[in-house]
């Protein structure tokens, strides 16, 4: 095993945009969503959503055929075929549904890279009704977090993972990719060895530069598939190297903050950046 953990967010990560967008646009309800969205929680939202499917009559046969042309960067795929073949454990923190993110994953052959997806649960009913429910129950009791939606706090994902990796005594890295302000807390959960890798021209990219005193991790960022795969493997390569105690070459920083590469720094495998205080 190469000792790295690499979770993903979904959304805007691994597939282009966010999936229930996908969906609610190729049926026509994304204004209907948005003028219900002000008093209404995103989550349970959805869920009426796929009732109003329901009741028109579109089938979850239908749902899927939609869901599986969910754009994706040609290099995701290799990305994550390559990171798995290298030993990593490869996991999922997303605000999406388990029922999308699944769907999307085994139509690609990806599924079974994957060692956990935390998301919210789904499943389709009786009556063939895609029914989407909360990660966290929120009204049961709040997970305390002001930084995350009330159904999910992806941080405190991060830091029970964490604990059940130092209750076992294993000392692995995480990788965290991300794109939104949903990741923003797992971000600042995340330790010095760790590595965090935002996407440019997203809000995490600027939450990390303008909270960059409160971020641990090493920061790499990227702009699309092909350079989420170069920087990923080279932090993966990196880290198997230096358990090998092969020293690897210097890699140049980047600036999350200005949302621009320079032309050497397109080059396969760029470094660290540096985030302006």
């Amino acid at each position: 095993m190469a000792g790295v953990i690499v979770i993903f967010d979904f959304d805007s990560t691994i597939i282009e945009i966010d999936s229930d967008n996908w969906v609610l646009d190729h049926f026509g309800l994304t204004e209907k969503f948005y003028q219900l969205l002000p008093n209404t929680l995103w989550n349970p939202l959805m869920n009426k959503m796929m009732n109003e499917l329901h009741s028109q009559g579109k089938t979850i046969e239908e749902i899927i055929e939609v869901v599986k042309k969910t754009p994706i960067h040609p290099r995701i795929v290799p990305a994550i075929e390559a990171a798995y073949s290298l030993g990593c454990e490869l996991r999922i923190v997303s605000d999406a549904n388990i029922f999308f993110i699944e769907t999307i994953l085994k139509h690609h052959g990806v599924l079974n890279c994957f060692s956990k997806i935390t998301a919210n649960p789904s499943y389709v009913n009786e009556e063939g009704r895609l029914i989407i429910c909360p990660y966290h129950d929120y009204l049961k009791s709040s997970h305390g977090c002001n930084l995350c939606p009330p159904n999910m706090c992806k941080g405190l994902v991060i830091e029970r993972f964490q604990s059940l990796l130092d209750d076992e005594g294993k000392n692995k890295k995480i990788i965290y990719l991300g794109d939104g302000s949903g990741d923003f807390c797992p971000s600042l959960k995340l330790k010095e060895s760790d590595y965090l890798m935002p996407r440019i021209n997203f809000a995490l990219c600027d939450l990390v530069s303008k909270n960059s005193n409160d971020i641990k991790a090493h920061v790499h960022e990227w702009r699309d598939g092909e350079e989420l795969e170069n920087v990923l493997l080279r932090i993966i390569k990196t880290n198997i190297d230096k358990g090998n105690n092969v020293v690897g070459p210097k890699i140049m920083s980047l600036d999350c903050k200005m949302g621009t590469i320079s032309t050497d720094a397109l080059k396969p495998f760029p470094e660290a950046i540096s985030i302006p205080l």
